[in-house]
C-alpha cells in the first residue's frame, strides 16, 4: 500500500459483542484477557483513523506473478509491528508452529485467489503478504490492519492460537481484497456485506485447500479456534446462523439467517458481525443448490460481484443481491445459476433492488483501487 492510497478500516475476526460478554465473566482470567483485547482493538481503530489523516506507508506492490511473496514476523508479545522477521518467502520451515501455519495459510489464500479467480495477491498486482504472530499476551483476536495480518495467541481458556483455522486467515486477507475492489463501507448493511464477503471467501479458501465440495464442507468460520470445554463449534455458521456457540462466557450466537431476525443496533458499527449472517446464509443456500465445488459457480458469481465495479461503497443487501443476479446473468445467462441466485436471496427475505440505468455490464476492477476508511 503506497502513501497515496487510503487505508482499510480495522477488521477483526472476533466480534466486539463476544469480547463484551467475556469481559463480564466471573473468571478473572477470561474477563481480564477480554478487556485487554477490547482496549487494544480500540487503540488499533484509533491508529487506523490517524493513518487516514496523515497518509499510509508500509508494504508496496510487487510485479504480479504466480508466486506469493510472504514475510512472517514475531511480535514477541509486544504491540510494535511488524516485529522481528522470522521467515521469508522460500525459507525453510521455522521451529515455531505459529510461524509455519501463518506462512502456509498466506500461501493457501494466494493460491486460491490465483487458481480459482486469476487474481494475483490481495490487490491483483502482486502485493507482498506480511504477517505477525505472537501479538501481545493472551490477545484474543486476529486482524487485517490495511497493511498486514496480525495474530494473537489466544488466552488458552476460551480461544486458542489464531493461526489455527485457515478460514480465519482467509477471512482477514479477504478484507484486503475488498479494500482494493468494492470498497464497502464498514457500517450497517454495507459493513455486514464486507464481513460476509470475508466469511464467504474464508470458507472457500478452506474448501479449495482441502478439496471439499459444498456438500462436504462444514460451513463454519473459526472451527478449531475455541478451547476445549467451550460449548460451541466455531465463531459463525453460514449453514445455520445462530448455532455456532452457546456458552456462559461467550453468550449465545446472535446471528440471524433471514431478514426477519435483522438486528438494528448502533454497536459493532451497526451490527456488521451480526447481520452478516443473512448474506452468509444466502451464499450457502446458493452453493448448496448448485452443488459441486462452491468456489466455482457460486464463488465466481460473488467474485464477479465484488470486483465488477458496479457496487457502491454504501451498497445495501438489496443492492448486493441485484448485483449478484446481474453477475450470474452476465456469466451464465438466465439459466440455473441465475434462478438459484434469486431463490437464495428470496429464502433469506431479501428482494433485489431495481437496476439503475447505468448498471448494465460488469466492468472489471481497476487494479489497486483502494478502500476508504
Amino acid at each position: 500500500m503506497t502513501a497515496d492510497r487510503a487505508p482499510a478500516v480495522f477488521c477483526t475476526i472476533v466480534p466486539p459483542h463476544v469480547l463484551d460478554k467475556m469481559s463480564g465473566s466471573a473468571d478473572a482470567g477470561v474477563s481480564g484477557a477480554a478487556r485487554r483485547t477490547l482496549e487494544q482493538d480500540a487503540l488499533q481503530r484509533t491508529r487506523r483513523r490517524l493513518t487516514t489523516v496523515i497518509g499510509a506507508t508500509g508494504v508496496t506492490g510487487a510485479a504480479a506473478s504466480d508466486r506469493p511473496v510472504r514475510t512472517i514476523h514475531d511480535a514477541k508479545h509486544q504491540d510494535a509491528l511488524p516485529g522481528r522477521k522470522v521467515r521469508g518467502e522460500g525459507d525453510k520451515a521455522a521451529e515455531d508452529a505459529s510461524v509455519n501455519r501463518a506462512y502456509d495459510a498466506l500461501g493457501a489464500t494466494f493460491e486460491t485467489y490465483l487458481k480459482a479467480y486469476a487474481r494475483h495477491s490481495i490487490d491483483d498486482a502482486g502485493l507482498p503478504l506480511v504477517a505477525s504472530v505472537h501479538y501481545l499476551q493472551d490477545y484474543n483476536n486476529a486482524f487485517w490492519n490495511g497493511q498486514q495480518m496480525v495474530f494473537g495467541d489466544g488466552d488458552g481458556r476460551i480461544f486458542l492460537d489464531f493461526t489455527l483455522p485457515l478460514d480465519v486467515i482467509g477471512h482477514e486477507l479477504t478484507h484486503g481484497v475488498t479494500q482494493y475492489s468494492a470498497n464497502l463501507d464498514y457500517f450497517g448493511q454495507s459493513g455486514a456485506l464486507n464481513e460476509s464477503v470475508s466469511d464467504v471467501f474464508g470458507s472457500l479458501i478452506k474448501q479449495f485447500t482441502l478439496g471439499q465440495s459444498a456438500e462436504q464442507a462444514d460451513w463454519l468460520i473459526g472451527a478449531g479456534l475455541l478451547a476445549p470445554g467451550v460449548n460451541g463449534h466455531a465463531l459463525r455458521s453460514m449453514k445455520a446462523p445462530g448455532t455456532a456457540y452457546d456458552d456462559p462466557d461467550l453468550g449465545t450466537d446472535p446471528q440471524p439467517g433471514t431478514m426477519t431476525g435483522y438486528v438494528s443496533t448502533s454497536r459493532d458499527n451497526g451490527g456488521v458481525h451480526i447481520n452478516s449472517g443473512i448474506p452468509n446464509h444466502a451464499f450457502y443456500l446458493l452453493a448448496a443448490e448448485l452443488g459441486g465445488n462452491a468456489w466455482e459457480q457460486a464463488g465466481q458469481i460473488w467474485y464477479d460481484t465484488l470486483t465488477g465495479g458496479t457496487l457502491s461503497p454504501h451498497a445495501q443487501f438489496a443492492d448486493f443481491a441485484a448485483a449478484t443476479a446481474a453477475a450470474a446473468k452476465a456469466r451464465y445467462g438466465e439459466g440455473d445459476q441465475y434462478r438459484a441466485v434469486l431463490a437464495s436471496w428470496s429464502q433469506v427475505g431479501v428482494t433485489p433492488a431495481a437496476p439503475s440505468p447505468d448498471s448494465a455490464g460488469l466492468p472489471r476492477q481497476q487494479p489497486g483501487q483502494p478502500q476508504e476508511a
